[in-house]
């Protein structure tokens, strides 16, 4: 009876996890479908930036016009703006990116660090590095305010040039089944090369009221832009990866639930035949007593 007993139990716990996981499931679920809009959406647009800024920057004359395009400084520290999960139950997302945080801090064994999330702040406060802020990452999308005192810390330290350049950890979206952790530079600016073709000659861009005049406040409004794409990746990624594991993890109970249920019947009928036997062969001793 204590066999069957603890099978019930573990039946029931499994079945207990079950609609707990599928739960969590179709809420990430939702909330994917909200953040892979925003993502998705956003990224033709701070592409298009991204241009504006380097073909606007290449008809500059003074490179020097702007500290975002070229910055002297003899300090030789990197910023790193690190963004993870508040929550956990996300598969191996947060594994992958605490691997690519600590590798990155071998390379870089005197970066100083803005946390955007407490997976990573756990991680970062072992580290005896400077820890400028901590901010909460959030459970909901992530909102385009977010990104203004993220990036006047930035300013504050770069255009004051105590730092070299500005990085950002995050995880990028590929697909739902593939979310890849990345440290990409924000700052300084890479100005590329304009590649030269007959049909980039034909096409001419004016802009009013001046490139020296646009330059500085197209530039400030695609960092933020990028800030904030780096912001809602990682959050798209976070929701994928949940998404998956807690399907998974339901997958796993089910089959735990009908191995189990197997077991249990196997049990129970090997009970059943066992009082059987007993009272057949106590019937033969009373008839056998009989006689």
């Amino acid at each position: 009876m204590a066999t069957l007993i603890s099978l019930r139990r573990r039946i029931r716990a499994s079945m207990n996890v079950s609609k707990t996981t599928r739960a969590m499931q179709m809420i990430a679920a939702s909330k994917l479908k909200r953040a892979q809009d925003a993502a998705l959406s956003s990224r033709p647009y701070v592409k298009r930036l991204s241009d504006l800024v380097q073909d606007i920057s290449q008809k500059v004359e003074d490179k020097t016009i702007h500290p975002y395009i070229h910055q002297e400084t003899d300090s030789k520290k990197t910023l790193i703006v690190a963004l993870s999960p508040d929550k956990g139950l996300c598969g191996s997302l947060i594994t992958n990116l605490i691997r690519e945080f600590l590798s990155f801090t071998k390379e870089n064994p005197s970066a100083t660090y803005i946390v955007c999330g407490k997976k990573l702040e756990a991680q970062v406060a072992k580290l005896p590095n400077e820890v400028l802020a901590s901010f909460v990452f959030g459970t909901t999308l992530p909102k385009f305010e977010a990104v203004f005192p993220i990036i006047q810390l930035i300013n504050d330290l770069y255009i004051n040039k105590k730092i070299s350049s500005v990085k950002v950890l995050y995880t990028d979206f590929s697909s739902i089944f593939s979310q890849v952790p990345k440290v990409a530079t924000l700052l300084p600016i890479t100005l590329s090369q304009p590649e030269v073709t007959e049909k980039s000659q034909k096409k001419s861009q004016l802009y009013e009221p001046g490139v020296n005049e646009i330059l500085p406040s197209m530039l400030k409004h695609y960092i933020e832009m990028a800030l904030y794409q780096f912001l809602l990746e990682s959050y798209l990624s976070e929701q994928a990866s949940r998404m998956i594991a807690m399907q998974n993890a339901t997958n796993n109970a089910k089959d735990i639930i009908e191995a189990l249920k197997l077991e249990y019947n196997k049990t129970r009928q090997s009970k059943i035949t066992s009082e059987l036997l007993d009272i057949t062969g106590s019937r033969r001793a009373q008839q056998y007593g009989e006689q």
